[in-house]
């Protein structure tokens, strides 16, 4: 993914105001992200822990959404697995919830999916992050067959989304 400002991911929000998106808590830590390894930037918002963001290029054009979560459990011991990246944590997956975009939106209609509560799929994936013993399953795809298949589910969560 190449480097975003943070005007660029303001105007990528799909399923929120623009007076929302103006409002909302972008990373301050931009040109630290590992740009290469990301294929989307995704982020909780520190003073909204329920709250996160995710934005991604998708046909040449980015795409952000607004999500909402659970409070994790106190003491979760749990194992569960993000069906974006396939990655397995204790207590570290979260129901993202997304607002429709549009009317359905307006209407309360949302998207749900389990995903790594840190949003942190595309480092899981490429290794790059360690989730704990056990986390990712020996599969005999590349690399790359993992990484088109992540960004191939974020690409239909966000297709719900806005459909």
């Amino acid at each position: 993914m190449e480097p975003l400002t943070e005007q660029e991911i303001r105007a990528a929000f799909v399923n929120c105001t623009k007076g929302e998106a103006r409002r909302l808590s972008v990373p301050r830590d931009l040109a630290d992200r590992p740009w290469a390894d990301l294929d989307f930037l995704g982020w909780r918002d520190p003073q909204a822990p329920d709250r996160a963001y995710l934005v991604t290029e998708l046909d040449g054009r980015l795409s952000g959404l607004v999500l909402r979560s659970a409070a994790p459990a106190f003491g979760q011991t749990r194992r569960s697995m993000c069906s974006m990246c396939l990655t397995s944590h204790t207590g570290g997956v979260s129901l993202m919830v997304a607002p429709r975009a549009g009317k359905a939106g307006k209407q309360g209609n949302s998207v749900g999916a389990y995903m790594c509560g840190d949003l942190c799929c595309s480092l899981y994936v490429r290794g790059r992050k360690e989730a704990g013993a056990g986390a990712r399953l020996h599969e005999t795809i590349t690399l790359e067959e993992k990484i088109r298949r992540t960004v191939g589910n974020f690409a239909a969560f966000i297709a719900k989304v806005t459909a």
